[in-house]
């Protein structure tokens, strides 16, 4: 089957679309309210987009009526937020932030929440996440109806017990970081706790191997 996405209508495409590319990281994302109260809310249109700087991209919804969402009010209003680690023993916090809760109301405060002060940035973290990261808004694109943020990360916050101190090697099986699949009330989660490895060939391996 072939399907012309602009034939779809934009329900139809999301479910084609989440369907096909997965898994996806979350991003758990903490912002601050006008009133200074803290938002949360979960996106799975999210990736890392490079390293030097390290940036990250988040693709932030509307809600149902076609308003911005408190996330993406408070980010362009103060342009800093945090991205909160999603894992299995977290996920349940993370899809109850995920209710649409209504404007202004803070996630944080109604599910009691324990937030840790940031280094750089104003919002707060979410204590019950083992990695965070600080981060602030370099650049937002509108197109269509696609809100698109891409931020750069500033601070890196890991539990001591998931990183090696003198390699920096990060234990990501250990943490049981989970990601999206699919989309819906169909959707699901997947976890990282079993990967497998495939070495990458230098090109004259790669010959080599072929004869």
């Amino acid at each position: 089957m072939q399907l012309t996405l602009s034939e779809l209508t934009p329900g139809q495409r999301y479910r084609v679309l989440s369907s096909l590319v997965v898994p996806r990281p979350i991003a758990w994302v903490t912002t601050l309210n006008e009133d200074g109260s803290v938002n949360a809310a979960p996106f799975s249109y999210f990736n890392l987009m490079g390293e030097n700087p390290p940036l990250v991209v988040l693709g932030i919804g509307r809600r149902g009526d076609g308003s911005a969402k408190d996330s993406f009010r408070n980010l362009r209003r103060t342009r800093e937020f945090v991205i909160n680690t999603v894992t299995e023993a977290n996920a349940e916090w993370m899809n109850l932030c995920a209710t649409e809760f209504p404007a202004g109301e803070s996630e944080v405060s109604a599910l009691g929440l324990a937030t840790e002060p940031s280094l750089l940035v104003k919002p707060p973290r979410l204590a019950i996440a083992p990695a965070n990261f600080e981060a602030r808004e370099v650049q937002t694109l509108l197109i269509g109806g696609n809100q698109v943020v891409m931020g750069e990360l500033l601070v890196a916050h890991i539990r001591d017990e998931f990183i090696d101190a003198k390699t920096l090697q990060v234990h990501t099986e250990k943490i049981g970081i989970i990601g999206r699949l699919k989309g819906g009330e169909e959707g699901g989660y997947c976890r990282t706790r079993d990967p497998f490895h495939l070495k990458r060939l230098k090109y004259e391996e790669w010959k080599a191997r072929k004869g």
